[in-house]
């Protein structure tokens, strides 16, 4: 491994990892779907988007402080729910909730783990939301959800985007298959029950948890109003980061139509290509109140653990900062659309 007191910046942290990881784990954590075409379009989209930026506004002290269903956040943001993180490094998602508390924020433990919800809690030192993929019956369901209630997760978010599971031609090319059950939780992926989900579903879990609940996965504006009248807490604008769908929008294209369909009824937040401080910042100004760093967390974790992620978060929140000093901002809080336009010309 590389000490992480080498990686100044993120690219060499997506080279170490590169480097440590063999060829199908590396590629299972960074491809997409079929020609990788929403892969691309997440990424490229960034530059879709352009900073207005203000000067003479003293920003000699930076605010990156933020908040998600009144949990604090040091910064916005969050390592986003991932399967099989114990193909990246041993500790998995132990590594990832305990970088994720160092550094203030939250992690978002996939229901495709190789650790308990009960070991994850007990590894983190910060706050943990539990994303269910809903492949049981209400009563599997209602048992896991008393767990994670039980263990201490703050929130529980329904990932509503896998009807079927997308053709990831990495993979698919390498006859390399990641999927081996749900390991830790102890059932069978089954995507008949997830291509069944309706928002029937959706209200189940509202009658049966106390806890906040998130639906990750929205992409338009219909279904975000949709999310809110169902009485959903927090809108997740995802497409799977291009694992699913090919020919999605990027999320932060579809980020502004979302918030404004939601109109503070609800909090939003977002993944989808987000791998700089600028990036983030973008998504901040379009309404989004935190992001999730998926295969950017992955690379950190494959290049050094759990003190790779912390690096990438430590990293990300530099170019944050440093971005808001640069155009003006000196509270995260005070960020808005006024911050960015469309540009004339992507780069």
């Amino acid at each position: 491994m590389v000490a992480t007191d080498d990686f100044l910046t993120l690219p060499e942290i997506r080279r170490a990892a590169q480097r440590n990881l063999s060829r199908e784990v590396f590629d299972y954590a960074s491809g997409g779907a079929e020609t990788e075409a929403t892969l691309r379009r997440n990424h490229r989209a960034m530059s879709h988007w352009v900073f207005r930026p203000r000067v003479l506004r003293d920003v000699s002290a930076i605010d990156t402080s933020s908040s998600l269903l009144g949990m604090p956040l040091a910064l916005p943001v969050m390592i986003a729910p991932m399967g099989s993180t114990h193909y990246f490094h041993p500790d998995g998602d132990l590594a990832l909730a305990r970088a994720a508390g160092r550094l203030g924020t939250i992690h978002w433990m996939s229901t495709v783990g190789a650790s308990t919800p009960e070991q994850v809690a007990a590894a983190a030192s910060g706050p943990l939301v539990f994303q269910l993929y809903f492949w049981g019956g209400y009563d599997w369901g209602e048992e896991l959800i008393r767990r994670v209630e039980a263990a201490g997760f703050k929130a529980l978010c329904l990932t509503v985007d896998v009807a079927n599971y997308g053709r990831r031609e990495r993979d698919i090319e390498k006859r390399y298959d990641p999927r081996g059950g749900a390991r830790a939780i102890g059932i069978p992926r089954d995507y008949a029950r997830m291509a069944s989900l309706s928002w029937k579903d959706v209200d189940w879990l509202k009658q049966t948890t106390r806890l906040p609940l998130v639906v990750k996965g929205i992409e338009t504006a219909e279904d975000a109003r949709l999310a809110v009248e169902h009485g959903v807490d927090v809108v997740y604008v995802s497409n799977h980061g291009g694992r699913q769908l090919d020919h999605a929008p990027a999320t932060i294209e579809t980020l502004p139509e979302v918030v404004q369909a939601v109109a503070g009824r609800a909090e939003v937040v977002v993944d989808g290509g987000f791998q700089r401080g600028t990036d983030v910042l973008k998504a901040i100004a379009l309404g989004a109140r935190a992001v999730c760093i998926g295969k950017a967390a992955a690379w950190g974790l494959g290049a050094a653990g759990e003190e790779g992620v912390v690096r990438t978060l430590e990293l990300l929140a530099l170019e944050l900062r440093i971005a808001m000093a640069n155009t003006g901002q000196a509270r995260l809080a005070d960020v808005g659309p006024a911050l960015v336009r469309r540009a004339c010309v992507s780069y």
